[in-house]
């Protein structure tokens, strides 16, 4: 949860709730990687900037998809 900040919540350690689960990381994604995005379908990694974005071929067009990667898939 959120607060109106941005920032997430600290929890205490006295609290009776469980903490929150951790993010998962990033994944990532190399140059030639073959991917499939929910809105562009398939195409293929052609650069990546170190883990903000990387830049997708998908034949018709290229995008940069910035992190998180929600939609990308590695295949």
């Amino acid at each position: 949860m959120k607060s109106t900040s941005g920032a997430p919540r600290r929890h205490l350690s006295t609290s009776p709730f469980k903490p929150p689960p951790p993010t998962p990381p990033a994944e990532r994604f190399s140059v030639n990687d073959r991917v499939t995005h929910d809105r562009y379908g398939l195409g293929v990694v052609i650069a990546v900037e170190d883990e903000i974005a990387v830049f997708v071929d998908f034949g018709s067009r290229q995008e940069r998809i910035t992190t998180p990667f929600n939609k990308l898939y590695k295949l």
